[in-house]
């Protein structure tokens, strides 16, 4: 699992910092988590295949987080792209995006699928035989989601030497590694465990911006191997995470400790502190496994 910010500031967009954007690349699939101005700027800057991109999702309609998604669909326009596109996000995206098409004169020729949300409750939006993915309700000052990415159980590791012990016919080897058990001819069975490995343990990520400190959370993504979640301010600035719907870094930091998550990752920083590890030394006063996101900083668990 690779996780590469595109963009991690809070809103205004400068010469050498970009709002929200990311990709998670997970089980051979690319997906694009929010879509600020600049990201496919910074596809390209970062050698991403964005031709691979199938899924985006929009936690929010606020422009630092979706304002890059109609340069990006005509640019795909461009390309001649003939896969089709679903995009994730609030209700009103659809009309936001379609709006722009029409007085463009830029329809797609490539099909184009909006899944417009509004439930406050976690609602799967995509899964196939490796992945799914969800929401995960937040509180910012407009409806807002995160999105919770997670691995499904491989098979089972065989266990060759266990398996030819047994002199069990290569025939076998895919229904063991499944889950089966085996009979051999003398009506011995033969149970799972013993003819496999455990596969590895499936990983999650948990992306989390915008939002006030929501404990509530912690349960729907509790042990993700990292969770990224917004730090806008620091402590020194806790008053104003009321009024702009944010969090502190320390908040951060709490929220990944109740939620047991493997690694945090901070981002969504207000671009009026001048130093980033201000914000780790606040949330490592809770949680000791912090990482800081930064523009084109790539992280692989």
């Amino acid at each position: 699992m690779k996780l590469t910010i595109l963009g991690c500031y809070a809103a205004t967009p400068r010469s050498l910092t970009n709002p929200t954007s990311q990709v998670l690349e997970i089980k051979n699939h690319l997906f694009l988590i929010d879509c600020g101005e600049g990201t496919q700027v910074e596809l390209r800057r970062n050698k991403i295949k964005f031709s691979k991109i199938a899924h985006i999702f929009i936690s929010h309609l606020h422009g630092d987080h979706f304002y890059g998604l109609i340069g990006l669909i005509s640019t795909f326009n461009l390309l001649n792209r003939e896969k089709e596109l679903h995009v994730y996000g609030p209700k009103g995206i659809k009309q936001a995006i379609v709006f722009q098409l029409k007085i463009s004169n830029s329809w797609t020729g490539y099909p184009l699928y909006f899944h417009e949300l509004d439930s406050k409750e976690p609602q799967v939006l995509y899964e196939d035989k490796k992945v799914s993915v969800e929401t995960i309700p937040l509180k910012h000052r407009i409806y807002v989601n995160g999105f919770l990415f997670k691995e499904k159980p491989g098979e089972r590791k065989l266990n060759i030497t266990a398996a030819q012990k047994n002199n069990i016919d290569v025939a076998y080897y895919q229904k063991i590694k499944n889950g089966s058990d085996i009979k051999l001819e003398d009506g011995t069975l033969i149970p799972n465990e013993k003819l496999t490995f455990d596969p590895p343990p499936p990983k999650s990520y948990a992306y989390c911006s915008d939002t006030v400190y929501k404990p509530d959370n912690a349960p729907q993504i509790m042990g993700a191997t990292a969770m990224y979640h917004e730090s806008t301010f620091l402590d020194a600035q806790k008053d104003l995470t009321k009024p702009t719907g944010h969090s502190t870094a320390r908040q951060a930091g709490k929220m990944a400790r109740e939620a047991q998550v493997d690694n945090l990752i901070l981002g969504h920083y207000s671009t009026r502190y001048p130093d980033l590890t201000l914000f780790a030394n606040e949330a490592k006063k809770e949680f000791d496994n912090v990482l800081l996101a930064d523009d084109g900083v790539s992280f692989e668990f």
